[in-house]
């Protein structure tokens, strides 16, 4: 297909683009479509305000989608399913009790913390929070004190990790549509997410639990099947080796492709040679969870039948479509925002008023977070918004991509209220009412999105 040439003026596509993101604010927010079927409209009309010929609209659409869901779809669905076998096993309640007990009673937040940013690498945020709640609550009743001691550690994990790590879906499309290298972002976004952690969400939870006390809600009621009677996990728990193999695999997986790759580079191994591309083969991200997902197969689902784990498996992926769908349709808007020609206006406005493109990313990604509430709109719907510019910059290496996509993930982090279903999620999971939880969760995301944006410029000045 021969690349489209811009019908209009910088001032007119950048007014388009400011159109096409007001009118997707205000069909999800004050019509409630939903945010798929948004996406999708405004991409159309903003393809068609643009002066993209009426041939190329759809084809233009289809490629954004496409291409995103192609590297998307395998990982936020893999990285499901390992974080389902997580849960129904118990591998969750081994690893908070193992941990509990090697930190002792009085670290018993930071063994939760810890926990909930092992357990996050694989599960999403509502799911990880959920199967935590039980464990954080029977922590907090036998130790005593606010609620908040135990819950924000744990709940600040899941949060920076699904925000900041890849296989989740926020920093894999952001890093699909920027041409970050999803390995080192893996690795990137562990390094920064750790000190974001601990300074945004453990010690300010330690800092509020001592101020603050809400306490010990009931504990969630035990699953129930069709007829109403309680479904009881008769199989033994996984041993703790095993949980910490289906954690640790994928990581060393995707290090050892990122460090025969860095090696390669650097001339200390021949990067053609048979055995490298096959070790290499096994370290990308979706080869490696696949392996993953076959092991925690192995491991944790001992005991239990085939037909058993097929529905385990299965019941993974139901609640993961809408979040891939709408991950597609941002792809699809870049795409668009891409073909028109307004990236590159962007790009150009950015460097006339001086503004860093990791700030302006920034910017970005923060007020569509507070408009809109979704972490994972804003996130791909920035990343989409500024990927022709990236594209347009030369002289960033694949570290500042990284940075980059750190900064976007950290400004949908910021200043979670009444227009985000996590606000809701954890405030009526605690039995907070609105006014705690503005000072308490809202306070806690918006420390965990500045912390994380700093550490990213930090490196993207630095390195």
């Amino acid at each position: 297909m021969t690349p489209i040439e811009p019908v209009h003026g910088t001032g007119t596509l950048l007014t388009i683009a400011a159109l096409a993101v007001v009118l997707l604010l205000v069909l999800i927010m004050r019509f409630r479509l939903h945010a798929f079927v948004s996406l999708v409209l405004v991409s159309l009309l903003t393809a068609l305000a643009a002066g993209i010929p009426f041939a190329d609209v759809v084809p233009e659409m289809m490629k954004g989608f496409g291409n995103t869901l192609a590297s998307v779809a395998l990982l936020v669905g893999f990285g499901a399913m390992i974080g389902r076998m997580l849960e129904v096993t118990g591998g969750a309640q081994v690893l908070a009790d193992r941990l509990i007990n090697k930190f002792g009673a009085n670290r018993a937040p930071l063994a939760l913390g810890v926990a909930s940013l092992l357990f996050g690498f694989p599960i999403f945020f509502d799911a990880g929070l959920v199967v935590m709640l039980p464990i954080i609550f029977s922590v907090a009743m036998r130790f005593g004190g606010s609620v908040l001691l135990y819950a924000l550690p744990s709940a600040g994990a899941f949060a920076v990790m699904h925000a900041f790590v890849p296989p989740h879906p926020g920093p894999v499309a952001a890093g699909d549509l920027l041409g970050a290298d999803i390995g080192l972002l893996l690795i990137v976004g562990l390094i920064l997410a750790i000190p974001t952690w601990f300074f945004g969400s453990y010690l300010f939870g330690l800092w509020t639990g001592k101020r603050i006390y809400v306490p010990v809600p009931e504990m969630l009621g035990a699953e129930t099947d069709a007829s109403g009677n309680i479904v009881r996990n008769t199989a033994a728990p996984p041993e703790f080796g095993r949980v910490m193999t289906v954690l640790l695999l994928p990581l060393g997986l995707i290090f050892l492709n990122t460090g025969l790759n860095t090696l390669a580079t650097m001339g200390s191994i021949n990067g053609d040679a048979t055995w490298v591309a096959f070790l290499r083969l096994i370290g990308q991200t979706p080869v490696a969870l696949l392996i993953t997902v076959l092991v925690a197969m192995a491991l944790l689902g001992r005991g239990r039948s085939k037909a058993e784990l097929e529905k385990i498996m299965d019941r993974a992926l139901a609640p993961i479509c809408t979040v891939i769908l709408v991950t597609g349709a941002g792809g699809m808007f870049g795409g668009i925002l891409r073909a028109s020609g307004i990236g590159t206006a962007l790009a150009g406005s950015l460097e006339n008023i001086g503004m860093p493109l990791i700030v302006a990313a920034f910017v970005i990604a923060t007020a569509l977070r507070v408009a809109q509430g979704s972490a994972t709109v804003a996130l791909t719907t920035t990343a989409g918004l500024i990927a022709p510019t990236v594209a347009a910059t030369t002289g960033l290496s694949q570290l500042d991509l990284c940075f980059l996509v750190i900064a976007i993930a950290s400004g949908s982090t910021v200043l979670s209220h009444f227009n985000d279903s996590g606000f809701w999620l954890v405030g009526r999971f605690l039995n907070m009412d609105e006014k705690t939880t503005l000072k308490t969760w809202t306070v806690m995301e918006t420390l965990l999105g500045t912390i994380g944006f700093a550490l990213a410029a930090l490196g993207w000045w630095l390195l």
